[in-house]
């Protein structure tokens, strides 16, 4: 009944899709690696409650613009594939130029927010990280290279950084481990998902891995990229950023994120791509989550 009232209502239904335009899916885990650099910035107790408000507030606003950015560039694209064809530009529930406002409009809030009320550091590391991601990312690597979520991985690996810098007002080698663990993330995590949306990426004519270097090439890379993050992911307990809790969390889930690429390599199917995909983000949000609770054990 709320659902039917919500498509009957045209306020709630442009609200929505603006909503949509923001990807809250992947917002969300944005936001939470950003929260988690805040709360491992600060060495002993808490961070300040209201920097930490303001830094969220700023930073998730930002990453709503860039995705809303990228919904503008590739609506060409995303009408052409499955999985993003019912997003608001598609189905023109809105326009560009609406678009390309609200995004002008949140973004510009956002770094406002930052600079005001964090600093500036924060605020100029968001920025560089919109433009790597809405620009250099979505307009020239991804059309154009098969090792796009590579390079372009940089600017999805800041968040941890951000939140670091904002309660901070600098950037420490152990945020830079933290940058390390989701640039070594992104790989497989992505190709888990273009492995099974393989035609829908040739559809839309995008360079992906599969697409250009097949399915069995693609799988191998996922396999040694897993590798290379399982031992990434040992280097904050190697440098007594944190203890034996994140190192046994460190090593189960990497253990198992070990499995499914190796099952993926060996007994391909789309549907093990699906579950390996989704296993990824559980895998990143657990090992953040456990570096935050190793933060503030006594041991």
């Amino acid at each position: 009944m709320r659902t039917l009232t919500l498509d009957r209502n045209p306020l709630a239904r442009r609200a929505r899709a603006f909503y949509v335009m923001t990807k809250p899916r992947v917002n969300s885990l944005i936001v939470f690696c950003a929260i988690i650099g805040m709360f491992l910035a600060v060495p002993e107790g808490l961070p300040d409650p209201a920097l930490v408000f303001f830094a969220t507030v700023g930073i998730a606003a930002v990453a709503g613009a860039a995705a809303a950015m990228n919904c503008l560039i590739e609506q060409h694209l995303d009408a052409k594939m499955a999985r993003t064809r019912g997003r608001p530009l598609p189905l023109g529930e809105l326009t560009a130029r609406e678009t390309l406002v609200f995004a002008a409009l949140l973004g510009g809030a956002g770094l406002l927010v930052l600079g005001l009320a964090v600093n500036a550091l924060t605020m100029l590391l968001t920025l560089a990280t919109f433009v790597g991601y809405a620009v250099i990312y979505t307009l020239f690597l991804k059309p154009r290279t098969p090792q796009n979520i590579v390079i372009g991985g940089a600017s999805g690996a800041m968040p941890p950084v951000l939140g670091w810098a904002a309660v901070t007002g600098g950037v420490s080698a152990d945020a830079l481990l933290l940058f390390l663990i989701i640039f070594a993330w992104t790989p497989p995590h992505f190709w888990a998902l273009a492995l099974y949306r393989t035609q829908d990426y040739a559809r839309a004519g995008l360079p992906m891995l599969p697409v250009t270097h097949g399915s069995e090439f693609t799988r191998l890379s996922v396999l040694l990229y897993t590798c290379i993050l399982f031992g990434v992911t040992l280097l904050p307990f190697a440098t007594k950023m944190s203890g034996p809790f994140y190192l046994a969390a460190a090593v189960g889930l990497g253990l198992g994120f070990l499995h499914y690429a190796w099952q993926l390599y060996v007994d391909y199917s789309d549907g093990l791509a699906r579950r390996t995909f989704r296993y990824s983000i559980i895998y990143l949000s657990a090992l953040f989550a456990a570096l935050l609770v190793d933060h503030y054990l006594p041991f």
